[in-house]
């Protein structure tokens, strides 16, 4: 983006903007199966109703998340195609409307493996158009007013707040789908989903003018043909580092269900333990992201990409020494502010080496990268749990591929690193 097209705003303003461009995200952040609060329940339910195992449980959230690992098609769909005419309105009103009657059909239907397959691919296509609006607004806004770590630091807190809410419910949660009452509480849970897709439904039609328009200015589409913008975006040469670090960063064999399983299973945690191991986890990111919205005025996206790699290294290395599930919440505090100055700097930087007008596509390339790299991760982390060599053995791993990260910031173009927000 050029100089002239950054338009840079007050405080006031901007702070309001910032929380404008954040309450899709948080919403869908608490709706959405595959993360929030309907994720964790869905997750003990399939472990300790249904029995399955961890590499079964891994190859289930793989097939629901295939639409999650196709989510730059949406965010195309979201720069390409406005519904009614309205824009990201008209996504956030259509989609969302579609993503509540889903849900409502899904909690009149019995919790069965077939049912929660199905109904939790579906609902998962539907939101990834939700998302891809979400995304798009967010990063319009943040490139057009010359605030990407401002606003990386919005659409990350507002992602990780809610998993770290669902994280402490969703372990209690999980207690009430087991015995008679399973159909009931999922019932419920289904039920919120919608209800919160509700919500969506009324932002998108009655939200803030403003928000829309500075995403709209800031975003403006060319007239290019879908081949054309699809070159002009494979063409950009910063997207390549981004993606690669990415798909790095998310890459945690260690991270996810081997984790749940160690935790459950070696370290005998009950469900509530391992909730309150992630809530404190994701914790510890949300006041690291607001001091980095504070340095992303001051210091250069570049120098904070570097102390971010490199803080990341060692975020998981203190699981090493822990032999009980007190220990482990102890371990989930240095985990999260370890990792909060990487998470919000790559994040910044997918937004700046987005060419102007495909911030929806690039936005969920960018997240498709993460659910690809995660649910890999989740089924080679599983094996090396439960075939070479235990929990310790992701861990290694994990920290090996984080150092990788690294070289790869000598790739990152000066031009979109070497400066401050407005």
């Amino acid at each position: 983006m050029s100089a002239e097209d950054v338009v840079p705003l007050a405080g006031g303003r901007r702070l309001r903007l910032l929380a404008y461009a954040g309450v899709p995200i948080l919403i869908i952040n608490f709706a959405a199966p595959y993360v929030g609060i309907l994720n964790l329940p869905i997750v003990f339910f399939l472990k300790n109703r249904l029995h399955l195992s961890a590499h079964e449980t891994a190859q289930f959230n793989l097939i629901v998340a295939i639409p999650l690992f196709a989510g730059f098609v949406f965010g195309f769909i979201r720069d390409r195609w406005s519904p009614f005419a309205a824009g990201d309105r008209g996504h956030l009103v259509v989609f969302g409307l579609a993503s509540a009657a889903a849900y409502a059909a899904m909690a009149f239907a019995p919790p069965t493996y077939a049912m929660l397959l199905g109904g939790v691919f579906l609902v998962t296509v539907l939101m990834q158009f939700v998302a891809g609006a979400a995304a798009g607004l967010a990063s319009g806004v943040g490139r057009h007013h010359a605030m990407s770590g401002q606003m990386s630091t919005v659409m990350n807190a507002t992602t990780l707040a809610p998993q770290m809410i669902a994280m402490l419910l969703g372990g209690v949660l999980s207690g009430l789908l087991e015995g008679a009452g399973a159909a009931s509480a999922a019932r419920v849970l289904f039920l919120v989903g919608a209800g919160l897709m509700i919500a969506m439904t009324l932002y998108g039609g009655f939200g803030p003018q403003r928000l829309f328009d500075d995403a709209k200015a800031g975003a403006e589409p060319g007239r290019l043909t879908p081949g054309a913008d699809l070159r002009r975006l494979f063409r950009t040469r910063a997207i390549y580092p981004v993606l690669a670090i990415q798909l790095l960063w998310q890459f945690a064999p260690g991270a996810g269900l081997a984790l749940q399983y160690h935790l459950a299973n070696d370290l005998h945690a009950s469900d509530a333990q391992v909730g309150a191991f992630y809530a404190i986890f994701y914790g510890g990111f949300l006041p690291i992201y607001a001091i980095y919205a504070w340095l992303a005025q001051r210091v250069r996206l570049r120098t904070l990409l570097w102390v971010g790699a490199v803080l990341a290294v060692p975020q998981m290395a203190s699981l090493l020494f822990i032999r009980s599930a007190e220990g482990a919440l102890l371990a989930a505090i240095p985990m999260g502010l370890l990792g909060g100055v990487g998470q919000a700097a790559f994040t910044a930087l997918a937004m700046r080496a987005c060419p102007k007008g495909l911030e929806g596509t690039m936005m969920m390339l960018f997240l498709a990268a993460y659910w690809i790299s995660t649910r890999v991760g989740d089924l080679w982390g599983a094996d090396l749990y439960q075939n070479h060599g235990g929990y310790d053995t992701t861990l290694w791993a994990t920290i090996a591929v984080y150092a990788a990260i690294l070289p790869i910031l000598l790739a990152v173009p000066r031009r979109v690193s070497d400066t401050v927000d407005a």
